[in-house]
C-alpha cells in the first residue's frame, strides 16, 4: 500500500505509517550507499608480510602450509552456500593442472560448521588440489579474511604476494597473471 492510498483511505497519513515510511526511506538510501560503494579487497595482510601457519584437517589427512614451503601457494577460503565459489572450483583445478608441475600448490580451506555440507558442495563440484576443513573459522581470522571466497597468494618463502576478494569471471586473468609472475620469480 502507497502513502497517496493511505491517504486516500484515512484522510492523512497516521503517524505510525509515516514514522515506518521514513525508517525505510533511510534503510533504502543507507543500502543503496552501502551498494554504490567498490569492492573492499581482502587486505588484513600486507603484502611481504609472513602468512600465518596453519594445520587443518582434510579429506586426504591433515593439510600444513608449512609443508609446501619452496612452492608458490593460492589459499581460497570458501564456503558450501557461496555462489562465487562454486564459480571459482573449475578455474583453481585449471590452475592446479596448468601450473602444478611449475610449483603452484592450491589449497582449498572450507569454513562450513559441518564437513557435511562441504562434503555435498565437492561432489558438485570436484576439487583437484587440497581441501582442509576449519569449522571454527580459525585460519580465516588469522588472514583477515571479509567475505567470501577470499584468496591469499603466498611465494615460496612463505610471504604474501596478493589477497583477493571474491570471484567473477572478470578476476580470472589477474589472478593467473599473478600466479605466473610469481612462478616466474620463483626460478
Amino acid at each position: 500500500m502507497n502513502t497517496s492510498t493511505i491517504r486516500s483511505r484515512y484522510g492523512y497519513l497516521p503517524r505510525a505509517a509515516a514514522d515506518t515510511l521514513r525508517r525505510a526511506t533511510r534503510l533504502s538510501a543507507a543500502l543503496l550507499a552501502l551498494a554504490a560503494l567498490p569492492a573492499v579487497p581482502a587486505n588484513a595482510l600486507g603484502k611481504g608480510e609472513a602468512a600465518p601457519a596453519f594445520e587443518l584437517q582434510g579429506p586426504q589427512g591433515p593439510v600444513q602450509l608449512a609443508a609446501f614451503r619452496g612452492k608458490v601457494v593460492y589459499v581460497d577460503f570458501w564456503a558450501s552456500w557461496c555462489g562465487p565459489c562454486r564459480q571459482s572450483f573449475p578455474w583453481m583445478n585449471q590452475m592446479q593442472a596448468k601450473y602444478g608441475a611449475r610449483g603452484l600448490q592450491i589449497i582449498g580451506v572450507n569454513l562450513d560448521a559441518s564437513s557435511a555440507d562441504a562434503t555435498q558442495f565437492l561432489v558438485g563440484s570436484p576439487a583437484q588440489f587440497s581441501i582442509a576443513y576449519d569449522p571454527q573459522g580459525a585460519t580465516p581470522r588469522g588472514y583477515g579474511v571479509k567475505g567470501m571466497p577470499s584468496s591469499v597468494l603466498i611465494g615460496p618463502d612463505g610471504k604474501v604476494l596478493s589477497e583477493h576478494a571474491g570471484f567473477r569471471e572478470a578476476d580470472r586473468a589477474e589472478l593467473e597473471a599473478k600466479i605466473v609472475a610469481a612462478l616466474g620469480a620463483a626460478k
